[in-house]
């Protein structure tokens, strides 16, 4: 039977990984991979983490399940994180999933199973990912415009408009905060205006939340999260812990199905706890173990946090730093965009052809549509990165 199987199309960022690995000059910058780095390129466990593993290790006497939707001490914590006080407890359904990612999927399932005709209204750019796994379980996926490539910003109006054509019963899915692969966010009067045409249309919100703490702050980064879920009948939230604990492969995330109708609660608990079963059977606990223990004791989540905003702070220094290089070699404020992105990613404006040149010329490795890790980057390679975007004509 396996004589079938097709070969597929290889992942670019591996592939773009492999030919950094194989560069040797050693001027060369990885602006590909998305995982935050620190300015000596690693990408350090948290002091909070680290204390909590200790204090789980000394204590854990059992590895038993949890239960299908993993521990509910998670999930209260994790709610209370995403959503604070913005919608009632009883109102929000929750499982622990593998990753964000995971979350994502097991939305997708859901959406699939209550309303298989659904349509899923997806910016672009998106996270490939996204695409991916829409195409894999033979659901339409409809492109809405989000990334103007003349500013490096927003396309509103664009992403406004196409919105609107989504009716009742389909889904629009937004990124919470940081945008991946842009870094151009919407602001709260923007948001404001997507609740209204969310309204107006029926259609149902779902917001993939991955970087909180990366932008603004943790709460600022949740506004949009917490504006739409309180505003909205029905919303989807998946929400992945990688990114702000720094717990990757540990596989830490959390789905949420929220709704006014706190009656049909237990109903949308059964079902997500059912596509686990189906899916992954329990969920992993380890690195949900730890988030629960930091967000639960008040001396590891304030030192949690310290370190989050440095490392948040660390991005935004880059950003500037990296905006005011191409200033003044470029005599022009057109890179002004990047001091204005928020999170790991900035998509540059360049052509693949020019990403390519990039590549083959400076050692600058960025994905072909120009996206770039700004965490890849440190106060050394800056202007390094700033000089080849200059030089390249970019």
């Amino acid at each position: 039977m396996f004589e079938t199987l097709k070969t597929r199309p290889a992942d670019g960022i591996l592939v773009l990984m492999q030919m950094y690995k194989d560069d040797p000059r050693p001027t060369k910058i990885d602006l590909g991979v998305g995982v935050y780095k620190d300015a000596t390129g690693l990408t350090p466990i948290m002091r909070a983490v680290k204390a909590a593993e200790h204090q789980l290790w000394e204590a854990q006497d059992s590895k038993v399940y949890t239960g299908l939707a993993g521990d509910p001490a998670f999930s209260d914590a994790m709610i209370r994180l995403v959503l604070g006080d913005a919608v009632a407890r009883d109102s929000v359904a929750s499982v622990a999933t593998p990753g964000g990612t995971g979350a994502v999927r097991q939305a997708f399932e859901l959406i699939k199973m209550a309303r298989p005709e659904a349509r899923v209204f997806v910016s672009d750019p998106t996270w490939p990912n996204h695409l991916s796994i829409l195409k894999y379980l033979g659901m339409e996926a409809v492109s809405y415009r989000y990334f103007d490539e003349e500013t490096c910003g927003v396309d509103f109006d664009g992403m406004l408009a196409d919105i609107k054509q989504a009716k009742a019963g389909d889904v629009v899915l937004l990124h919470g905060c940081c945008h991946n692969p842009t870094g151009a966010n919407l602001n709260l009067t923007q948001w404001q205006a997507v609740v209204d045409a969310l309204i107006e249309t029926g259609a149902v919100p779902m917001i993939d939340i991955a970087y909180q703490g990366f932008g603004d702050g943790l709460d600022e980064d949740a506004a949009a999260t917490r504006l739409v879920a309180s505003s909205v009948p029905e919303c989807l939230i998946a929400a992945s812990c990688s990114k702000n604990f720094g717990i990757y492969r540990e596989r830490t995330g959390l789905l949420m199905a929220i709704s006014q109708n706190t009656q049909a609660r237990k109903l949308h608990q059964d079902t997500l706890a059912f596509l686990n079963r189906q899916n992954f059977s329990f969920p992993p606990d380890h690195g949900a173990r730890l988030v629960t223990m930091i967000l639960n004791d008040d001396a590891l989540k304030a030192d949690w946090m310290a370190e989050l905003e440095e490392v948040r702070g660390s991005m935004l220094g880059l950003r500037e730093q990296l905006a005011r290089e191409l200033q003044r070699l470029s005599g022009s404020d057109r890179f002004g965009f990047l001091a204005q992105h928020r999170g790991m990613f900035s998509r540059l404006g360049a052509s693949p052809e020019k990403v390519v040149e990039m590549r083959e010329t400076h050692g600058i490795y960025m994905v072909g549509d120009s996206r770039m890790n700004i965490a890849g980057l440190n106060a050394e390679t800056v202007p390094i990165l700033a000089k080849a975007i200059v030089e390249t004509g970019v």
